[in-house]
């Protein structure tokens, strides 16, 4: 099979999984493959423990995207998921990646500083539940309560712990993407961005709050298409071909 031209790789929120991107297939012309990260802790890989560190996680995701060669890669991050693939693009050898899109949160260098209490069970699981990241029904569930915490546990020791000291400038073009109701993350939180890039930045706001992308999906999986397309060098174009589903 020819390779794709492209492959969008793809990183959930704290305490998320591959299944916040499982329509994106569907929605993406044929010569793009999705790749989706499941890290530790989740899906099928519930039994293993969660990693609560920025450096090991980026690293071993780094370490697992150089099996995919002759196609460049280019990174969306949504949420926390923004720090994950912006640590991991400073990782990544040669020209990938292509463009860092991140969605719904401050740069690395404009977080508060470290050394917030952490959250009770509950104060994790409400909080999230309130900006539609959770259906509260599953919280009336203790066997659902056992299998999202762990995973939502270590993301939030990692997301209380990552304060990089000087954060590095990615050659590759950033694009911020921002719900425009969003509780979490305004405008001012995105331009912050612009500072760790050499290869420019824009913003686009979505209608929807925190978790917009399920609202705004077509939208913004059509406005990533528009803005990757003109990036592709003419050596990256075999024939399109059709993908299978998030791995």
């Amino acid at each position: 099979m020819a390779r794709p031209r492209l492959r969008l790789v793809c990183f959930p929120h704290a305490g998320g999984s591959p299944q916040l991107f499982r329509t994106w297939s569907s929605l993406l012309p044929g010569d793009i493959e999705l790749l989706a990260v499941c890290s530790p802790g989740r899906q099928d890989r519930l039994a293993e423990p969660g990693i609560d560190r920025m450096e090991p996680l980026a690293d071993l995701i780094a370490e697992s995207l150089a099996a995919f060669t002759g196609a460049p890669l280019a990174l969306f991050g949504h949420s926390m998921g923004a720090l994950v693939a912006y640590e991991v693009a400073l990782r990544l050898p040669g020209d990938d990646p292509l463009a860092l899109l991140v969605s719904a949160h401050p740069a690395p260098h404009r977080l508060p500083p470290a050394g917030a209490e952490p959250l009770t069970d509950d104060e994790l699981l409400l909080g999230t539940a309130e900006i539609g990241g959770i259906d509260p029904a599953l919280l009336k569930r203790e066997e659902m309560r056992g299998l999202i915490l762990p995973a939502m546990r270590a993301d939030h020791e990692l997301l209380r712990a990552y304060r990089p000291r000087s954060p590095a400038a990615v050659t590759a073009p950033v694009i911020g993407y921002l719900g425009r109701d969003d509780p979490l993350a305004g405008p001012s939180d995105l331009e912050g961005w612009a500072e760790l890039t050499t290869g420019g930045f824009d913003v686009h706001v979505l209608p929807g709050g925190h978790f917009y992308l399920a609202s705004a999906e077509r939208e913004i999986v059509t406005d990533i298409v528009r803005r990757l397309r003109p990036l592709l060098p003419d050596a990256a174009r075999p024939d399109p071909v059709e993908t299978g589903p998030c791995r």
